[in-house]
């Protein structure tokens, strides 16, 4: 038996794509789609945007804050306080680090957000160490809390900034 549609259809198909002169009323209405639009009809699209960026932000894996041992944090201090002592001087030379700290997950659909994080490092200049107040450490634009700094090392020369 043969396909209803088929037959149905099979006269249209047979006269093949329709003629339009190229006054005619019907041309005129709608004009033929030149070539570079009418591939962006089967261009690919994202349906859902940021949607790849969420999936890879969940998988990224995220470390507990690790606690600083005796030693490490007398390390630690030691530095601060070189920093402190360097850049509180007006007119001293500028002063470049290598910081080590614990970034927490900022993304709160995730679930290590408030529990976990990673750990970064930047290198630049020591804009300004305040022990007293907010017990932070700026570092190019970035204010590093004392209580998330993992790590610190001097460094002669700037090596990225």
């Amino acid at each position: 038996m043969k396909d209803p549609v088929e037959h149905k259809y099979r006269e249209a198909f047979a006269r093949g794509r329709p003629q339009h002169a190229t006054c005619d009323e019907f041309s005129l209405r709608h004009p033929k789609m030149p070539l570079g639009q009418r591939a962006k009809i089967f261009a690919p699209f994202a349906a859902l945007t940021g949607f790849e960026e969420r999936i890879e932000a969940k998988l990224e894996r995220y470390v507990e804050k690790r606690e600083l041992n005796e030693e490490e944090q007398a390390d630690l201090d030691c530095t601060l306080t070189s920093l402190y002592e360097q850049t509180r001087r007006a007119g001293s030379t500028p002063v470049y680090a290598a910081v080590t700290y614990f970034l927490p997950c900022p993304d709160e659909q995730h679930e290590a957000y408030g529990l976990r994080g990673s750990y970064e490092t930047v290198t630049g200049r020591v804009w300004r160490v305040d022990p007293v107040l907010n017990k932070t450490l700026q570092i190019r634009d970035i204010r590093i809390g004392f209580s998330d700094l993992a790590a610190i090392r001097i460094v002669t020369a700037p090596e990225e900034e």
